[in-house]
């Protein structure tokens, strides 16, 4: 059996925002929407001027700051109270997935309008929960994904370029992670192996970030939309969903999970992770120095992290490589892979990367 899964209606543009309301139009007629306090200040009142411009009912919250199970139920009682047809997120990873957390509570439609596209999580089903020391808890699935994912780009643009980037360190490594996990006969979080169109989503993605990359960093730098951004925009958000939700994760992503319990990596982006562990991954598979070598130049391009060190881990201990390859392999990703790893092997991988960096400069 072989399931696809994506979310129903897909809408990006300059300007795209202000159409918010007109697209939720189809889900309900009210919206309870969740948001962090720099987003309610500078786009609060054009998210509720759409919502009014399509008569529809809207309420604009501010959510805690982290995504827990509890800021998730307190919303949730909030929302019900306000009586919700569907919840929708703005913002950030945290913002959204706190966001699709009240939906799934509540069994309503989730609708994702990320302001950044630092990730893959607008478009996914998934809901990552932390503690308040952003560990994460648990991995919670939406029973479909979102019903709509709306993409202003000029918001994108006006970003901080430091989240783009993160965006492609997490996207990039998506081919490889599919083909990983088809090769090991693993499971997507759908439950099923890793589909053709899964594979071929990851591809592209793959592609079009080669492409694209460096150009719409560039456009991001000048606070401009143009035809890389949007390119790079479609493959981040949409692709890179696709591709993870139907082909599925690997040890790239086994690392990331990894970096968020070492201490001297605090406040390092997800993607930036997601980067570096392809690098690992790429070592585990014996890839050619000269496959990875002419990685590296693409990331040094685009300005994408190679060593430990870009993580503020400078000159990292023996204790604190082999605490990433140990708690890399908490992550069920990690399981994805064949022959299958163990924390030795990652441990040797990762200073073989940080080896390669110090010999190739």
């Amino acid at each position: 059996m072989r399931i696809f899964a994506t979310t129903s209606r897909y809408v990006q543009g300059a300007g795209a925002l202000d159409e918010l309301g007109r697209h939720c139009a189809v889900l309900g007629e009210r919206a309870f929407v969740v948001t962090d306090a720099d987003m309610a200040r500078l786009l609060g009142s054009r998210v509720e001027a759409s919502f009014k411009a399509a008569q529809l009912a809207a309420t604009v919250e501010v959510f805690p700051g982290e995504i827990t199970h509890a800021a998730i139920a307190e919303l949730a009682e909030q929302a019900q109270a306000f009586g919700a047809a569907m919840i929708v997120g703005l913002g950030g990873g945290k913002a959204l997935d706190t966001a699709k957390g009240v939906a799934l509570r509540l069994g309503v439609r989730a609708v994702s309008v990320p302001t950044i596209a630092s990730n893959d999580g607008p478009a996914s089903a998934a809901i990552a929960v932390y503690d308040e020391h952003h560990i994460m808890q648990d991995i919670l699935q939406l029973p479909r994904n979102p019903e709509l994912v709306l993409v202003d780009t000029q918001v994108i643009a006006n970003a901080p370029v430091r989240f783009l980037r993160a965006g492609i360190g997490d996207a990039i490594s998506k081919r490889f992670e599919a083909e990983a996990c088809s090769h090991a006969g693993a499971h997507t979080l759908l439950g099923t192996p890793a589909s053709l169109t899964g594979l071929v989503a990851a591809q592209a993605c793959y592609d079009i970030i080669r492409k694209h990359g460096a150009g719409a960093i560039r456009a991001v730098q000048e606070r401009r939309v143009d035809e890389d951004l949007e390119a790079l925009v479609e493959a981040t958000v949409l692709l890179s969903t696709i591709s993870f939700e139907n082909g599925g994760l690997s040890l790239a992503h086994a690392l990331a999970r990894g970096f968020s319990y070492l201490e001297r990596a605090q406040g390092t982006l997800h993607g930036d992770h997601v980067a570096y562990g392809l690098l690992v991954q790429l070592v585990m598979e014996h890839r050619a120095s000269s496959f990875i070598e002419e990685l590296r130049g693409f990331y040094h391009e685009l300005g994408l992290p190679t060593q430990l060190a870009d993580f503020g881990l400078t000159s990292p201990t023996p204790e604190e490589i082999r605490d990433l390859a140990e708690k890399s392999m908490v992550s069920p990703s990690a399981l994805r892979f064949a022959p299958p790893v163990d924390a030795s092997q990652l441990e040797r991988a990762i200073i073989e990367v940080e080896r390669m960096n110090a010999n190739m400069g």
